[in-house]
């Protein structure tokens, strides 16, 4: 059974989808799983997030350096050949048990791997806008089919390669070709927010859009039933939401959050959905909310300098005093997210 890919999306940047990939790949191994967390963000922020300087300078190097996602579709864009053998980096790290609040230590290792980011991949927007023309019957159909089901190939055999249960897969807000033909290439998507309108916006603009992605793409696959290629079915499902909870502003009225709660309740339902919206409750109880997760953000600057999720943070990280009860309640915020998603997806565990 190929491995499930659950893309984390929302056209609004800000609103924690690197941390959230970043923070359930690490938890998705601690619960025994191979996992390959992807970055096909051009900005490369969940490279930079895994991987510490000097590690990421060898990407940059003129000789031997490190193959990234850009190297992959590299002979795509240069008319040379097909998609290259993708580059995994293995992510070590010493890791807290299971038990965080007794901080011991396990030295499991091998089950995390990293498919690299790279701002190159920026360059294959136009080649995957063009070719997406050419796959409704345009000249060169079968290349454009190539071209656009790149990344999806790609990820099976990074997937096959690590022996992969779940790929977890970080995007850019952007409605680009870049990002169209990822999320044709998943399975499942998670849609990341914070209770602002701006968030509330990124989620009807991205409603709207994907449906008309997956009509378009469902088209196409009819008109090349007898393609030699290996394609996507391109049925992305969407499976809920997860809201960051940030600190309330004291010039923001209680209301607003309130307001913004109910938007985001009846948005998802009706546009992501397309279901008649029921009346509305708490969002701890809507189905269709995956997790509310707090930005606990000294933590976050903790993990940052130290390199490391927030939940495998130690007293020698400055995780002291009441900092070690919430590395134990961000531990289980993010186990019982990673269930959540699992129960959705139909992922043993």
């Amino acid at each position: 059974m190929s491995a499930k890919i659950i893309a984390f999306f929302n056209t609004k940047g800000g609103v924690g989808k690197t941390a959230l990939v970043y923070h359930l790949a690490w938890m998705y191994q601690d619960l025994g799983l191979r996992v390959l967390a992807a970055d096909l963000d051009p900005q490369a922020n969940l490279t930079a997030t895994f991987l510490d300087e000097e590690r990421l300078e060898l990407f940059s190097l003129n000789e031997n350096k490190i193959d990234t996602i850009f190297d992959c579709v590299k002979p795509l864009l240069t008319g040379i050949g097909d998609i290259d053998n993708p580059h995994l980096e293995y992510i070590q790290e010493n890791q807290l048990s299971e038990d965080v609040t007794s901080l011991c230590l396990s030295t499991e290792i091998g089950k995390l791997a990293l498919l690299p980011g790279d701002l190159m991949l920026s360059s294959f927007e136009n080649e995957l806008s063009a070719q997406w023309t050419n796959c409704f019957g345009g000249g060169g159909q079968e290349r454009a089919l190539q071209v656009t089901s790149a990344f999806w190939r790609i990820l099976q055999k990074a997937a096959v390669n690590h022996k992969a249960n779940i790929i977890l897969m970080d995007l850019g807000p952007s409605l680009g070709a870049i990002n169209r033909a990822a999320l044709i290439a998943a399975d499942y998507l998670v849609i990341p927010l914070i209770l602002d309108y701006s968030s509330l916006l990124g989620l009807r603009s991205l409603g709207y859009i994907l449906q008309s992605w997956k009509n378009d793409w469902k088209y196409i696959l009819s008109k090349n039933l007898t393609t030699s290629l290996w394609l996507p079915n391109g049925d992305i499902q969407p499976i809920g939401y997860v809201v960051w909870q940030m600190p309330m502003r004291l010039d923001r009225p209680a209301k607003v959050y309130n307001r913004v709660i109910f938007e985001i309740q009846t948005t998802y339902q009706e546009i992501i959905l397309n279901q008649r919206s029921e009346n509305q409750i708490s969002i701890e109880n809507d189905p269709n909310c995956l997790g509310l997760i707090k930005s606990y953000h000294n933590l976050m600057i903790m993990a940052q300098e130290a390199h490391k999720p927030m939940f495998y943070l130690k007293p020698a990280d400055g995780a002291i005093g009441a900092h070690t009860k919430a590395v134990k309640n961000v531990y289980d915020a993010f186990n019982k997210l990673a269930h959540k998603i699992a129960e959705q997806t139909e992922l043993e565990i």
